[in-house]
């Protein structure tokens, strides 16, 4: 980016943070060093009081410890923060959408940690670093728990991520007693766009918590990979069949799964005829998110699994 206006912001806000650092600050006054997910060493605040998050995990992870965000990106699919969130994110400012966030709007906030989780643009991370310290939190297919484990370090609250972990563990673990009949079934993850259907690859977030129930993925859907698959023709619908088809929406307009389900093709998959199709959240079933996603994925599967019908 060449704004020139926008470099000399960012260069005032480094100097402006230089000289609130006495000269004398130990390493221990300045900062902490902790590892990133690309292995680079950051120091960061002791305590961060100003975090900004770009991504929906770094978001999610952020309330689940209980500090919330100075600002964030827009959920995928909207011009706000992910719905599910709800009210915990109304003072979270936005800085724009996850593919490109404002750099105007991340240097007006002044933020003291950037959590950029899901960013891999060099330019891009250089810019945010002069901003503010800047810590890649997750890598791509790098189970959400990790990550939850790395965010918490950054700002210094390990004991709330080891409770948040404990607490979902827990549900897990309760969940998975209540659901032992239908262990080992497969459960399809399926995006829908306005090209067609796109199911997640096996690395995908809702897959992750998919396993933890002891719930399996058909096989189409087990290839490595944490995005989706390419737009399915009506000739393929069949690699989106399984025990189970959970279908994520971010539009609005329920018209694009009426008319998926309008299909011949359609009708002749398994989960249809079972009646064991269910319209779910795509900004929770088909990003990268966090724990606050993860329970409201276990309790999605819960009401799914106890409105099937008998023999089905």
């Amino acid at each position: 980016m060449s704004n020139p206006l926008l470099q000399i912001m960012i260069l005032i806000v480094w100097l402006l943070a230089a000289c609130e650092s006495p000269p004398s600050a130990t390493p221990a006054e300045r900062g902490r060093e902790i590892i990133d997910a690309s292995g680079r060493s950051v120091s960061v605040p002791q305590r961060a009081e100003r975090v900004v998050a770009l991504s929906e995990l770094d978001l999610d992870t952020l309330l689940a410890l209980g500090l919330q965000p100075v600002g964030a990106t827009n959920g995928r699919g909207s011009n706000q923060p992910p719905p599910y969130l709800g009210e915990a994110v109304q003072y979270v400012e936005s800085v724009g959408s996850f593919a490109l966030p404002s750099l105007d709007r991340i240097v007006a906030l002044q933020p003291d940690l950037i959590l950029a989780g899901g960013q891999s643009d060099p330019e891009f991370l250089d810019q945010l670093r002069a901003i503010a310290p800047t810590v890649i939190s997750f890598y791509p297919g790098e189970h959400w728990q990790d990550s939850l484990k790395r965010i918490a370090a950054a700002v210094d609250r390990p004991q709330a991520g080891v409770d948040v972990l404990a607490d979902y563990r827990a549900l897990v673990v309760r969940i998975s007693e209540e659901l032992k009949a239908h262990r080992g079934e497969s459960v399809s993850i399926v995006r829908l766009t306005p090209n067609g259907p796109m199911y997640m690859l096996g690395d995908a977030f809702a897959g992750q918590v998919l396993a933890d129930l002891g719930l399996t993925r058909p096989p189409a859907q087990r290839a490595s990979g944490a995005g989706h698959g390419q737009a399915l023709s009506r000739e393929l619908l069949t690699d989106i069949d399984g025990d189970w088809l959970f279908i994520g929406n971010f539009a609005p307009d329920p018209q694009g799964v009426a008319a998926l389900q309008n299909e011949p093709a359609f009708a002749e998959l398994l989960a249809a005829r079972r009646h064991r199709v269910r319209e779910v959240d795509a900004a929770v079933w088909t990003v990268i998110g966090g724990p606050i996603a993860a329970r409201a994925i276990v309790l999605d599967v819960v009401a799914a699994f106890a409105t099937a019908e008998p023999g089905s």
